[in-house]
């Protein structure tokens, strides 16, 4: 490892402890504990190297956007992670996505029947325990963003719950705006589906979790009642593209 990759990697390992700190704070302001949030450290674009630094300060919840890159770094990591993916998931990509990450511990991007059938039908063929989802929900309206609309909400909990027997009905997971960063209305809709579904399910809003909140506004999505929080370059610093050729 060269000298300059050690300094970066104690760097995201030091941002990570700050990023817990301020968490710690926003809950005792939404008064909860602090382990009662989940923060979920992205990783997108990052080598596994980088992660490892931040698992050995002992981080264990990783979350990435895309099939490619969780595929390619969980079997160089620890089997006790807890991989969460958190992007946009096609079809046609989740039998590769769930038969090579074993310790994937939940899809926070289901979005509509379609792939809660898809995934819960691979689940079953694999012959691995019910995976755990959240519903992603468009709270904001734009057109670039997936997710179910809020008024759809109650109707695709009751397919998965009802219908998907290899699925747990976990909660709801928003985006957000344009730039990633919400306003308290995206984070307000998102709380109001919750009531809606928790009384369409007959479940308490407690057993029912909310994943808003991302590296721009995350202290103001766990006042507004988040209990997970998805944190990549607060820890990890700007995302790495490959610079293209020049031809």
């Amino acid at each position: 490892m060269s000298s300059s990759a050690a300094v970066f990697d104690g760097v995201a390992a030091t941002a990570l402890r700050s990023v817990l700190h301020r968490v710690q704070l926003a809950a005792e302001k939404s008064g909860r504990r602090a382990d009662e949030i989940r923060v979920v450290a992205v990783s997108k674009t990052k080598p596994a190297a980088v992660l490892r630094q931040v698992y050995d300060a002992g981080h264990r919840c990783f979350g990435e956007n895309y099939v490619q890159e969780i595929v390619e770094k969980a079997p160089q990591l620890p089997e006790d992670i807890e991989w969460h993916f958190i992007g946009n998931l096609q079809s046609n990509k989740v039998k590769p996505l769930l038969s090579a990450i074993p310790n994937l511990a939940m899809v926070e991007s289901v979005d509509d029947e379609k792939i809660a059938n898809r995934l819960n039908t691979v689940v079953s063929s694999i012959g691995r325990k019910p995976l755990k989802v959240l519903l992603q929900v468009n709270t904001s309206g734009e057109e670039s963003k997936s997710g179910v609309e809020p008024s759809g909400c109650v109707e695709l909990a009751k397919h998965v719950s009802l219908d998907c027997p290899n699925l747990e009905f976990c909660g709801l997971m928003t985006i957000g705006m344009l730039d990633y960063s919400s306003t308290p209305e995206n984070f307000k809709t998102l709380a109001n589906c919750r009531a809606e579904v928790c009384k369409a399910l007959g479940i308490p809003e407690e057993k029912c979790e909310l994943s808003m909140g991302m590296s721009a506004d995350f202290e103001l999505a766990i006042e507004m009642g988040s209990t997970n929080v998805r944190i990549g370059s607060t820890i990890f610093g700007p995302r790495e593209y490959p610079k293209k050729q020049s031809t």
